[in-house]
């Protein structure tokens, strides 16, 4: 996982720093005018070790989740 950053031109999200692949899937958050998007010091540490997971491919298949909670109800 990577987080980027970026601005809207001519309606078009322009991300900064090296390009992403083409196709790739992005989630794109954007704050209102004047709101800011904070966290505090357990969300953060949460936030850090779930990318640390996601990067050492500790991850579950979005399909496979799907099943997962399906099979919950």
């Amino acid at each position: 996982m990577r987080v980027a950053t970026g601005r809207v031109v001519s309606g078009r999200v322009i991300v900064e720093g090296a390009p992403l692949p083409e196709g790739s899937l992005v989630a794109v958050l954007s704050p209102g005018e004047s709101e800011l998007f904070e966290l505090d010091a357990r969300a953060t540490e949460d936030l850090l070790a779930s990318i640390a997971e996601a990067e050492a491919g500790d991850v579950v298949d979005g399909e496979q989740f799907l099943r997962e909670l399906w099979d919950r109800r």
